[in-house]
């Protein structure tokens, strides 16, 4: 093959621009960094850059964010329930200050102050938040725990509970002897006033989760059952229409000869709502009947031991806890300025809640993220697993228990300082005796229902304590195991950014000799095809 200078010269212009492309690639990379500008460069490394960069991306949100929200949360969540603990431990613990033999009026008045203040506390504990996000109130996180202020909202509630929410409760029928005074103790009303007046009865009691209840509706108790085809049927055993197994008798607390407590203890078929108080008595067949029912074996998708009771309650006070967070309920619509939202016809319109909870193994509001490759962590602890109804309504029932110990010893003080006035032999005298053995007669009865009830309360505050720690051990758990993920998650993301720099980033030191190597070449090739070029077949003829 013929070489002419024209091919020489085409030749060395085109090693030359290769030089200089090759040149413009180093100087790229060492501006950028990176191996390739453009995935046709290099395919491979630009499919297998895509792949990392993606999993970066998603280890980066997992370590940078959703690990330290998640953190966060279960810090505030264990700070409260660490502090709620320590509240009910203080209840058991002025519950057995209360047990004591030397137990004084003065020690009565600091443990009913101490209870009070314990249990303004308890709920304010669970209305904690997280960034605007109440943690213990499950997926409503931007609704409170507890009412923040007085309120008025209809609200249908439906408990779901067994055979261990009847409790024994002793009831000491004081009669008129609170009433006496100076002026009024030798009068047609209480002159007659004598010891056996004063009664005690114990009676088979429903404590529902709140009192002051509606007072115009009377509450609806059913069980559930199998229709024998599969089907899933509540049954009514108890409502105020009488086409039930038992009529429901609605009694208000202040209601006398008999009293609610008296008439439930004597009558077997009885079933007494105090709305007031938000009890449910039971006479001794009722009791013995629901304390028959229980779980079948042979059906495992329902519980025939469970208990429903529907009820209505409209005045809310501060700090009550919202149905909505525990309950199966109903409630008015209400607008921004909190009034009733009605529908066409003038009827309220009704908002339901957890409707799901009366259904077979229903799931409770759990809160989970996301915290690591097809990994998930709960982080929320509910309000019905720790901060239960029956922590107060405890509390209520032995602050009842003292105040009426209080006001019979002080009724006892005024009788006996009315009695130190008269003169002696006054016609009076026998009158306020047979009042002051009656009031120290209800005095007896009302000590030792304090002490049943200190020593209940004792059991009770205990078993609410270890539900409580319990919610504790399991955020504590949770906590040890989002820091296992943690760590892992930080050598996942240095491992995952170090194959990315691997397979993107350029090796600066090699890339600056190449670079070097480069720029000599090209002067190289422009000093040879200078004199190329000198030189034409002109210069010899």
């Amino acid at each position: 093959m013929r070489i002419t200078n024209k091919i020489m010269q085409r030749n060395n212009l085109s090693n030359i621009n290769t030089n200089k492309m090759y040149q413009d690639k180093l100087s790229t990379q060492m501006s950028t960094q990176k191996k390739i500008n453009r995935p046709s460069e290099d395919p491979v490394v630009a499919i297998r850059s895509l792949r990392l960069r993606s999993n970066v991306t998603e280890i980066t949100q997992y370590y940078s964010k959703n690990i330290p929200d998640a953190e966060s949360w279960i810090k505030i969540t264990e700070d409260s329930l660490s502090k709620l603990s320590d509240i009910i431990a203080n209840m058991a613990a002025q519950c057995t200050r209360g047990t004591n033999s030397d137990f004084t009026t003065t020690d009565r008045g600091t443990i009913l102050e101490q209870l009070k203040l314990l249990a303004d506390e308890v709920y304010a504990t669970g209305d904690a938040d997280y960034a605007g996000r109440y943690v213990f109130t499950g997926l409503r996180t931007d609704t409170p725990l507890s009412f923040l202020s007085e309120q008025e909202r209809n609200y249908t509630i439906t408990e779901q509970l067994d055979k261990s929410a009847l409790d024994e409760f002793t009831s000491v029928n004081t009669g008129k002897v609170l009433e006496i005074n100076s002026s009024n103790y030798n009068d047609n009303d209480h002159s007659d006033i004598k010891e056996d007046d004063i009664t005690s009865v114990d009676v088979h009691r429903i404590r529902l989760a709140y009192n002051d209840c509606s007072d115009g509706s009377i509450p609806k108790i059913s069980f559930i059952q199998d229709d024998g085809k599969g089907n899933i049927k509540e049954v009514v055993w108890a409502d105020g229409t009488g086409t039930a197994t038992y009529k429901i008798e609605k009694m208000n607390s202040h209601v006398t000869n008999p009293d609610p407590y008296t008439y439930a203890a004597q009558t077997d078929n009885a079933i007494v709502y105090i709305p007031e108080t938000g009890e449910l008595l039971l006479g001794e067949n009722a009791y013995k009947e629901v304390m028959a029912k229980k779980d079948l074996e042979s059906t495992s998708n329902i519980n025939e031991g469970e208990i429903r009771i529907t009820y209505e309650k409209s005045h809310w006070q501060k700090g009550d806890l919202r149905p909505e967070h525990y309950f199966a309920c109903e409630a008015d619509k209400l607008d921004d300025t909190g009034a009733v939202v009605t529908d066409d016809q003038g009827n309220p319109i009704r908002i339901p809640y957890n409707d799901t909870y009366l259904t077979t193994n229903a799931e409770r509001q759990v809160i989970e993220y996301d915290v690591g490759f097809n990994q998930t962590i709960r982080i929320n602890s509910r309000a019905d697993e720790c901060f239960k109804h029956g922590i107060g309504r405890e509390v209520d029932d032995i602050i009842a228990a003292m105040e009426n110990v209080q006001e019979l010893e002080r009724a006892q003080a005024d009788i006996k300082a009315i009695m130190e006035k008269l003169p002696e032999g006054d016609a009076g005298m026998a009158t306020l005796q047979n009042q002051l053995d009656a009031v120290e007669k209800a005095l007896t009865y009302a000590e030792k229902k304090e002490q049943k009830m200190f020593e209940g309360g004792i059991s009770a505050f205990q078993k609410y304590l270890d539900e409580a720690n319990l919610c504790v051990t399991a955020c504590g758990s949770r906590g040890s195991k989002l820091d296992l993920i943690k760590n892992r998650s930080q050598n996942q993301k240095t491992t995952y950014e170090t194959l990315k720099s691997q397979n993107e980033d350029i090796d600066i030191t090699e890339v600056a000799i190449q670079l070097t190597s480069a720029e000599l070449t090209y002067d190289a090739a422009l000093m040879a095809a200078g004199k190329v070029m000198q030189t034409s077949l002109m210069n010899f003829i």
